[in-house]
């Protein structure tokens, strides 16, 4: 299943999360931190920074295809490519 590392608050994460479910594709959301930074999930805030290497989101993991991306529009693009 799909993972996206997100924050309620961020327009990006926003994006992604409304393509998503315009394309019906079921996922979990980690909220790692909120738009500002503030880290509210030690956890997930951990597992985002070993998967991806950064404090960035929105993230999107794929355990399917081994695939990841950060940016909106380049995870847009990956779900368009992928599952659209």
């Amino acid at each position: 299943m799909l993972e996206l590392y997100q924050a309620e608050g961020c327009p990006y994460s926003k994006k992604v999360r409304e393509h998503m479910q315009a394309l019906g594709l079921s996922y979990v959301a980690h909220n790692p931190r909120t738009h500002g930074g503030e880290v509210r999930d030690e956890e997930a805030h951990e597992e985002l920074l070993d998967r991806g290497g950064k404090d960035q989101i929105p993230f999107l993991v794929d355990p399917e295809s081994d695939e990841s991306r950060y940016e909106s529009d380049r995870i847009v693009e990956y779900l368009d490519e992928h599952y659209a």
